[in-house]
């Protein structure tokens, strides 16, 4: 993996997509817990609340507000896609 894609950033209210699923996925709530990664599913969609140390991002999805690795999320903002690509 490149350095570029382990530092991937997203804007707070973006969309992302999960494109592969870690071994456990932490709630991102006050007392975290770990929970099993099949809470979410590869391709499901959710919107990025905050950010947090480590690479982990803050991402709500439709069964829960989870820290997410950048790693295993992808923006589906198309507009974020063409503005990389064309530089």
């Amino acid at each position: 993996m490149s350095q570029e894609f382990l530092s991937q950033e997203f804007p707070i209210g973006s969309k992302v997509r999960i494109i592969a699923l870690p071994p456990y996925i932490k709630t991102a709530d006050p007392m975290p817990m770990l929970r099993p990664p099949d809470v979410v599913s590869v391709g499901e969609e959710g919107i990025v609340m905050d950010r947090r140390p480590g690479g982990y991002w803050g991402v709500r999805f439709a069964r829960g507000n989870f820290l997410i690795d950048s790693q295993y999320i992808e923006s589906t903002d198309n507009s974020a896609i063409s503005n990389s690509e064309a530089e």
